[in-house]
């Protein structure tokens, strides 16, 4: 019996692909009962995106949500995808980090890690599995599959027997674009099985419509472990549906055991659970052919087109799909997986909107090119390397070499915040959006944002248009409203989009009054007044909507001409936004947290004379 085990990814990677990681851990728990009589062989429920989601959006601790899941799982392994050096974020981290996280990971329920590297480096993925190992749990090593002329089925191979070397309990190969043709498969898997003796599994995207006859292929070849997701979330971006695949192999010699009415009843569950997340469905969702020219991964294409529809450029994406290809090649033809997707993805939007290639570079791309996350698999474009780090040699060691130990740092600059070491952990993943999540505990203000636009009240009171027009200053703005936290909160919070870009106002409520028709409340509203257009040649802006992380300028202070001014963040990539001219500076609009859109003076610079 050569029996075909399945991994399901309805609890990470399939909502990940198509509603941005926004499910809540309250809709995961009533479906665990049936998930858990199934039969997988685990379930995949933990990742990067999806720590990112509960602290940024959620607002739930992502540890809580493993313990509970745990619980509620007993019967069924439960597995998270890694990073390897990077584990959960976009850097990578001290090896005392890496151990830590990994122990606290298995400590709080992980069995099965599946551990890859961006650029398939070996050295970047050796601690994270010596630290799984340790923890007895299961490591699985993972190969980045991509298509190149610096890839091929020999380099996987020799990846395949480096990751045996270093104890890998199985191998999986990670299809996360799609790229995967039938043939191909099969002559990949082939020649992993032929190379290692380890359990071999496939995980891959639906994207190009090609998953369910690469899964066949690979079965064909020797491969028994095969990714899936509950028909209601599978497809497109996401991945092939768990109940075809078992009626497909049912009554064979592969036949996967596991119960077709079961399967249903949670797949029910899970549809209609669905249906509250239709807010954050994207059109980019369906089968795309594409993806074998531009190599885009699904998770990326929603973020691509969230950020240009956000600059009003949701026209431009075709530019975008074109120029990631060219990126692409300049950095030496690394797999787009995160977070070379996102540092890939950034700079091709960035060089698009700009209208200008590499005007503006990514503190990431600058990194990358140094040598900051590890080997290209082939050469760097020479001038861009020279334009993004000048005259300072690249590194050619394993970047974590570099790299003190940090754990006691982070405990310090988060132990007023933080309860454990799953805190400090938490606030290294994401330090940002860690930080106000453990804030906002420690003040009782943690309020996820809205599913849907809050419905009116059944008390007679009039809803409010969802759509008008402002004047202020001279000035007309169009406005939507989006949504609406919570009601009965200290802070609440509101979202709306003003010209197309998305604004959030928090509302504090102080001392009651009455108000019109006999409503109690009183509020106060930090609404920042709209900035000013660049128009002289010292305003200091950004080219698309972001996050301002640093403002290393105070007003009064000389600046040259393209000293760093702002420290910008966008699609989780950081920017250092330079100064136009030298001079003083004469005003700063913004602060550190503060969001900032584009054609708006962040800073005033008055020229030297």
């Amino acid at each position: 019996m050569q029996k075909v085990h399945i991994t399901d990814v309805i609890l990470r990677d399939a909502h990940q692909s198509l509603i941005a990681t926004r499910l809540r851990t309250e809709d995961m728990l009533p479906a665990c009962a049936m998930l858990d009589a199934i039969g997988y062989w685990s379930l995949e429920c933990w990742g990067g995106a999806t720590f990112d989601a509960c602290l940024r959006f959620l607002k739930e601790d992502p540890w809580e949500r493993l313990a509970k899941l745990k619980a509620a799982l007993p019967k069924t392994p439960l597995q998270m995808l890694l990073r390897g050096q990077n584990l959960l974020g976009y850097r990578h981290y001290s090896d005392d980090v890496v151990r830590a996280f990994v122990q606290r990971a298995a400590e709080a329920g992980m069995d099965v890690f599946r551990i890859f590297d961006a650029l398939n480096d070996i050295r970047n993925l050796k601690t994270a599995i010596e630290a799984v190992k340790a923890s007895g749990k299961h490591a699985q090593g993972t190969i980045c599959y991509t298509t190149s002329p610096a890839h091929d089925t020999a380099s996987f191979v020799a990846l395949a027997k480096d990751l045996a070397q270093l104890g890998c309990a199985s191998l999986a190969i990670k299809d996360m674009a799609g790229l995967l043709t039938p043939y191909a498969t099969y002559e990949l898997v082939k020649a992993l099985k032929d190379a290692v003796d380890l359990p071999l599994h496939l995980h891959s995207h639906a994207t190009s419509g090609l998953a369910e006859m690469c899964q066949l292929k690979a079965i064909e070849a020797g491969c028994r472990h095969i990714d899936t997701a509950l028909s209601s979330w599978a497809g497109g971006t996401s991945h092939p549906p768990t109940e075809s695949l078992v009626i497909a192999l049912k009554g064979t010699s592969h036949d996967t055991g596991l119960d077709l009415d079961r399967l249903q009843e949670a797949n029910r569950y899970f549809a209609e659970v669905r249906k509250k997340y239709r807010r954050f469905e994207s059109e980019f969702t369906g089968i795309d052919t594409q993806v074998h020219i531009f190599q885009v991964p699904g998770g990326m294409i929603s973020n691509l087109a969230n950020q240009l529809k956000e600059r009003n450029a949701l026209d431009r994406i075709g530019e975008v799909y074109k120029e990631i290809p060219s990126v692409r090649k300049d950095l030496g033809y690394p797999p787009l997986v995160t977070p070379t997707s996102q540092i890939v993805g950034t700079q091709a939007v960035l060089n698009v909107l700009t209208g200008k290639r590499y005007e503006s570079i990514t503190n990431e791309v600058k990194r990358y090119l140094q040598g900051g996350y590890g080997k290209a698999p082939a050469p760097v474009d020479p001038d861009l390397q020279k334009r993004a780090i000048g005259s300072e040699e690249p590194i050619d060691c394993r970047p974590a070499d570099l790299l003190k130990p940090e754990l006691d740092h982070l405990r310090e600059e988060i132990g007023h915040l933080a309860l454990n070491d799953r805190d400090v952990l938490s606030y290294a993943m994401f330090p940002e959006v860690g930080k106000q999540f453990l804030e906002q505990r420690s003040s009782g203000n943690l309020v996820p944002e809205p599913l849907e636009i809050e419905p009116a009240a059944e008390s007679g009171i009039k809803k409010a248009p969802t759509e008008f027009n402002v004047a202020l200053h001279g000035e007309s703005y169009h406005v939507k409203v989006t949504g609406a936290g919570p009601k009965n909160q200290m802070l609440r919070h509101f979202y709306f989009m003003v010209d197309g870009v998305p604004e959030e106002i928090v509302v504090e409520t102080l001392d009651e009054i009455v108000l019109e028709g006999g409503t109690q409340g009183a509020v106060q509203s930090n609404i920042a007044s709209k900035r000013r257009r660049p128009t002289e040649p010292g305003d200091v802006g950004v080219r698309m909507p972001c996050n301002v992380l640093e403002v290393p300028v105070k007003v009064g202070q000389r600046v040259e001409a393209g000293q760093p001014v702002l420290v910008t963040e966008a699609m989780k990539m950081e920017t250092e936004v330079t100064a136009p001219v030298g001079g003083i500076v004469k005003a700063v609009h913004v602060v550190k947290g503060e969001p900032a859109n584009p054609d708006e003076v962040l800073i005033e610079i008055l020229p030297n004379n």
